[in-house]
């Protein structure tokens, strides 16, 4: 295996209900997000990552062995060198946040700790927060607290088991940005438990696709959604991440345009500046095909593009058709017949009409 890799995984564990099975490479910093429906085998695959299943197989993190059982290696979760945050905040409710943070670290026993921690608490934003009980504390600034605790560990890496489930649709979006935050400016491999599509295309760097214990695919975010078994697997969510640079605002019009590959995507003005670097959602059910280049349309996104792929849908009057425009792939959902209709073969020409196009993170 690749020593510059961050997480080295050789896995298989049989359970009643499915054989969990991995061989996986992940890079070495970044998220990488663990996605499935519930019962695919997503959390058991984390806790053997931590020692708290007993699979058979390889884990390593860079040159150092957590275990090999053809050489009958084994390290005790509390030897390895992880942070871990469940889905319920696992705070002490008789401490304070700092006594909680100090806690954390007390345990870790590593020099540099204290500034690893002030790193961690600014990072994820609590330092208002240090004088406040437990009780006091919204679910979003439990999990903050919790992530800032595994954080200060200094760890190799950094596990989350669907660290959002338990929290409702205002307190989810209340932590969202600071999990951005973390994606961009942790230098550790961390893996993500979620089967949530906006977590997944706010956070991902890397996807894997689990279902029934089976890695179905996996790779980088935007070539990942763009594959067609990942589209079928998350039906109506099926879609496309593409990145690019916010160009210029129009303030008239409430627009912010997103320069991808020579052409521009027009969003609703979310107030980013102009030069940020952005990650644009575009579902495929929002996406159709034509020969020529629109006229006359009240669609505003056109781009240009060449048919690289045409499969099968879930439904047999549907198709999915991945487009590539210059370094970027596209998925569309249209007919069966609107794909005859109109001749379309794998390396036409074609124009896309994008209805709509969603900011999804920085």
């Amino acid at each position: 295996m690749n020593h510059d890799l961050g997480l080295q995984i050789s896995l298989r564990l049989a359970r009643d209900d499915f054989i969990l099975e991995a061989e996986l490479e992940l890079p070495k910093q970044g998220i990488t997000v663990l996605f499935g429906p519930s019962g695919s085998g997503k959390t058991t695959l984390l806790r053997c990552v931590a020692g708290l299943e007993r699979a058979k197989g390889r884990i390593a993190v860079g040159k150092e062995i957590w275990q090999d059982t053809a050489r009958r290696k084994w390290v005790p979760t509390w030897q390895r060198d992880l942070g871990y945050v469940f889905q319920e905040a696992s705070l002490f409710e008789h401490m304070d946040v700092q006594a909680n943070l100090h806690y954390g670290l007390s345990r870790a026993q590593k020099s540099g700790g204290d500034q690893a921690l002030n790193a961690a608490i600014s990072l994820l934003g609590i330092e208002h927060l240090l004088q406040r009980t437990i009780p006091t504390l919204s679910g979003g600034e439990r999990q903050r607290v919790a992530i800032a605790r595994a954080l200060a560990t200094q760890p190799q890496v950094l596990l989350l088991d669907e660290p959002l489930a338990s929290l409702d649709i205002a307190r989810r979006q209340e932590i969202l940005p600071w999990l951005e935050r973390l994606h961009h400016e942790a230098k550790i491999p961390m893996l993500y438990v979620t089967h949530n599509m906006e977590e997944l295309t706010r956070l991902a760097d890397h996807v894997v696709l689990l279902d029934q214990g089976s890695v179905k695919t996996q790779g980088d975010l935007t070539q990942t959604l763009s594959n067609p078994r990942f589209a079928m697997s998350v039906a109506d969510d099926a879609g496309t991440v593409l990145c690019g640079i916010v160009t210029k605002r129009d303030m008239k019009y409430h627009l912010a345009s997103v320069g991808i590959g020579g052409s521009e995507i027009w969003i609703r003005d979310s107030g980013i500046p102009v030069g940020s670097e952005v990650r644009v959602h575009i579902h495929a059910n929002d996406v159709s095909i034509t020969r020529g280049q629109p006229k006359d349309t009240s669609i505003q996104n056109l781009m240009p593009g060449t048919i690289e792929q045409i499969v099968d849908d879930t439904h047999a009057a549907n198709c999915l058709v991945t487009i590539r425009h210059r370094d970027q792939l596209i998925l569309a959902r249209i007919t069966r017949k609107a794909l005859d209709t109109l001749g379309l073969r794998t390396g036409s020409p074609v124009w896309l009409q994008i209805k709509s196009a969603a900011l999804t993170g920085r």
